[in-house]
């Protein structure tokens, strides 16, 4: 009977060891099952009385705390951070409360980024310092290097101007102007930003240059690359001007492709970056375009500040777009030609003036931030974002979402972003109601009026994401706008009645604007009586 006994408690003791050894669980340090497993590996001795036994096993569990008995591979490590989590604390502003105590969720980073404390205490630091700070010269001269690291270029080939659009009126100014002349053609597409849209109207009014335009595929709202092997023209087309990412449809473009269309017909490439840089890996010299150009602000850098990324070639042949202090190395006011005044090397030859010191050094911060988190990393984390941002909105009943699908071919690289509609709500009334509810995204025709016309809409909602979001931040602006939603339901507006108000539903010809930039209000401002006839009569 007693030998039974002993059997059945050797077999539960046993049995017990095995498990917390299988498990890997080390929480459980009572010294009876610390025994169990002691006697399981063989390295338990049994001693001749019961103070002696305590004592061993008091012994045993002590090396076991120390990992003696249970193998390292058993320990249980916490879940991982997302990209979003992990950095979340370097942006104070995302932790503040808007309207009362609701908390800040910022979905409006395609507009404007964020800045992490690395970037402002360097922006600070410079402006602290000023032009007497004794290495604020070599700081400004890193940061071009630190732009040239991200993109795969060299120092030499990156300017400093005040935003992107500078950079494209440079391009347009200092090379269009000595390359392109009457009869010339200068092909863009219809999802072109304003910015780089109307530096090359001008060019054509100065120079009497066509231009053509690159539609969106029927099927799923992109880039319609057919089309723009039927536009370009061998001899004719000087410049093909495109976006990487369009801010509205969210689709990347196929960039090398272009370049290999563009290039062939010795046309050369301009390339808006702004959607693109701050967002995935961009390879200068492997998507082979001739310019480059992007704005810090939309990268964690300040406002006030963004480059140009031309190809040394071009920059030698290009007239500066301002002149005076920085860009001459000599000036003299002889009438000799002899003695006219001599331009800077590039790239400071394109920098005239007192530099954006502090701009450009917080950049170069800015820099530095996103590509030691990884450019690799940041594009594969806002992928997942897009797609889970897509899939939420797509499951609200009525909106409608523009551009291609992240799941189709079109669609597999796009943005962090979605722009869409509600049927009978206006997107500037939806955008300032979600205000009120703390969620800030943006709304109207984004600087694509081009585009939105293409679209058959005055303007838009949109979403947009960065590093410092995450797919909470998703669930919570669903759940907003849901409510918002039924709200808007409860006065009778949306998909099943018409709205009361004009400025939400239909057009009305006796509006001066269609309410793109401002909520609908009854204070809206009429045309004059005489424009009003004349609508009526042309009816």
């Amino acid at each position: 009977m007693m030998k039974r006994q002993r059997r059945f408690a050797a077999c539960v003791t046993a049995c017990i060891a095995i498990m917390v050894v299988l498990s890997g669980v080390r929480r459980d340090t009572s010294w009876q099952t610390q025994l169990a497993a002691a006697k399981v590996t063989g390295s338990f001795r049994p001693l001749a009385s019961r103070r002696g036994r305590i004592m061993e096993t008091r012994s045993r569990q002590t090396r076991m705390l120390r990992g003696s008995l249970i193998p390292e591979a058993a320990t249980i490590s916490a879940p991982q951070k997302s990209l979003g989590d992990a950095v979340r604390a370097d942006f104070p502003i995302l932790s503040q409360t808007v309207h009362g105590s609701r908390p800040l969720l910022y979905l409006d980073s395609a507009a404007t980024s964020q800045k992490p404390k690395p970037v402002l205490e360097k922006f600070f630091g410079a402006v602290q310092g000023g032009m007497r700070a004794g290495n604020v010269k070599e700081q400004y001269e890193d940061a071009r290097r630190e732009v040239a690291a991200l993109l795969n270029s060299v120092p030499e080939e990156v300017v400093f101007t005040r935003g992107a659009t500078e950079a494209i009126n440079l391009v347009a100014r200092g090379w269009g102007d000595s390359h392109v002349s009457e009869g010339d053609e200068i092909i863009l597409s219809v999802m072109e930003h304003h910015s780089n849209l109307v530096p090359w109207q001008a060019l054509a009014e100065r120079t009497g240059a066509k231009l053509r335009f690159v539609p969106l595929t029927t099927d799923d709202q992109a880039y319609d690359l057919d089309a723009l092997k039927r536009l370009i023209n061998p001899g004719k087309t000087k410049i093909v001007a495109m976006n990487h990412v369009s801010n509205v449809l969210g689709c990347a473009n196929p960039v090398k492709e272009v370049v290999e269309l563009a290039h062939a017909a010795n046309a050369v490439v301009m390339l808006d970056a702004c959607q693109s840089v701050p967002h995935m890996p961009v390879d200068f010299k492997e998507l082979g375009v001739d310019f480059l150009a992007a704005s810090g602000h939309k990268m964690l850098g300040p406002t006030g500040i963004g480059f140009l990324c031309a190809r040394r070639q071009h920059l030698e042949e290009m007239e500066p777009l301002f002149v005076g202090d920085g860009v001459t190395e000599t000036v003299s006011v002889s009438l000799d030609p002899a003695e006219a005044p001599s331009l800077s090397p590039i790239p400071w030859r394109f920098e005239a003036g007192t530099p954006p010191l502090a701009e450009a050094i917080a950049l170069g911060e800015a820099c530095r931030y996103i590509r030691d988190l990884g450019m690799d990393r940041i594009h594969k984390y806002e992928g997942e974002l897009g797609r889970y941002l897509w899939d939420s909105l797509g499951a609200i009943p009525g909106v409608v979402m523009y551009g291609p699908s992240p799941y189709s071919e079109a669609g597999k690289d796009r943005g962090a972003l979605v722009a869409f509609n509600y049927p009978g709500v206006h997107a500037n009334d939806l955008a300032f109601f979600l205000d009120q509810e703390g969620v800030a995204i943006r709304s109207g025709h984004h600087c694509t009026q081009p585009l939105h016309r293409t679209l058959g809409v005055p303007g838009s909602a949109r979403a947009s994401m960065y590093i410092y979001n995450t797919k909470a931040d998703v669930d919570a602006f669903c759940k907003k706008l849901k409510k918002t939603l039924k709200m808007f339901s409860d006065m009778g507006f949306g998909v099943e009645e018409p709205s009361p108000c004009p400025l939400v539903s239909t057009p009305d010809p006796t509006l001066k604007d269609p309410g793109i930039d401002r909520p609908c209000t009854n204070l809206w401002p009429h045309l004059e009586e005489d424009s009003e006839s004349e609508v009526s009569s042309e009816s």
